[in-house]
């Protein structure tokens, strides 16, 4: 059965089709695909700057940041710099700044990658006479932003787009997770959990450190102000850890599945070819297996431009 989406889409008959009686069975016939090159549906802001101007999702990509600064403030004033031992201080100093910057970096990459938007308003009669439709052949387009719908896009209220392979829209990022950006969401989960795991670590010893030494001297803070630093730290790192852990395991597996959620959520029926498991996380990390597939600063290589299908 079809998934309600597929019904309310609004549709565009190939010549030929005019006749009585022929429009009102076009749908009814079974589904074919119209190959077209991916660059044909590709936005021209993907290589511009894109930023969702959400007073929501700004307002959260905000908070996120001045989360993350807040921790950088805890662990290297009130527990690292006042530590007696340089080196405990230098490698966990080191390894948290350097996940913390990660993890902001992928935030940025998330929430300023352009995440599959289809071209606005292509959706024109001489536009889709240009595709050359066959008797029989239909296109679906979107009426919200008047665009051609290429199979497994939706449209997302916030961005005001249709998204191809739109996972959800994230307001932590300001940004939807699709195609293009859901590398940098899962590896801005995946940092933001490590640095919470990290700090939990840190207030556990910093604590036991302080139980059995003096307090007045653990922390250049005073003990009230030292303990409601770590306590704040605490709850924020468990928050996190809790919550983004849950969501990178949520991403790797809707990537491992090659099932967006808006499509496991609408229960959509299945067009597309299955493949593996190391092939759909190549297909969203690049080709081939590397270190850069942990680096938000290196934009995967997918091989060869993918054909999209045009659902007809």
């Amino acid at each position: 059965m079809k998934s309600p989406v597929h019904r309310c889409r609004d549709v565009e008959h190939g010549r030929g089709q005019a006749g009585a009686g022929a429009a009102g069975t076009t749908c009814l016939q079974a589904e074919q695909r119209i190959p077209i090159s991916k660059d044909v549906i590709t936005s021209s802001s993907a290589s511009a700057m894109w930023f969702i101007r959400d007073a929501c999702g700004i307002v959260c990509a905000v908070i996120t940041w001045l989360l993350v600064f807040y921790a950088e403030f805890v662990v290297l004033f009130v527990m690292l710099l006042p530590s007696k031992n340089l080196t405990y201080s230098i490698v966990n100093g080191t390894l948290f700044n350097t996940l913390a910057f990660l993890a902001l970096a992928s935030h940025l990459r998330a929430m300023c990658t352009d995440p599959g938007a289809v071209p606005k308003g292509n959706a024109t009669k001489e536009y889709i006479e240009s595709l050359q439709l066959k008797p029989g052949q239909v296109v679906y387009k979107c009426p919200k932003c008047c665009s051609i719908k290429p199979d497994r896009a939706h449209h997302c209220s916030v961005c005001k787009r249709c998204i191809r392979k739109m996972d959800h829209h994230c307001p932590w990022v300001n940004n939807c997770v699709g195609e293009n950006n859901q590398k940098y969401f899962v590896l801005f989960t995946m940092y933001i959990a490590l640095i919470s795991l990290h700090a939990l670590v840190m207030v556990v010893f910093h604590f036991l450190y302080c139980f059995e030494d003096d307090w007045t001297k653990c922390s250049s803070f005073s003990p009230p102000a030292t303990v409601i630093l770590l306590i704040l730290l605490c709850f924020e790192g468990l928050l996190f850890l809790i919550f983004t852990s849950v969501m990178f395991g949520t991403q790797v597996h809707s990537i491992c599945t090659d099932e967006t959620g808006i499509e496991q959520l609408k229960k959509e029926e299945r067009r597309w070819a299955k493949k593996t498991k190391w092939m759909n996380m190549r297909a969203v990390f690049g080709h081939p297996f590397s270190l850069l597939w942990f680096s938000p600063f290196s934009t995967p290589d997918h091989g060869k431009a993918e054909t999209y299908q045009y659902v007809v």
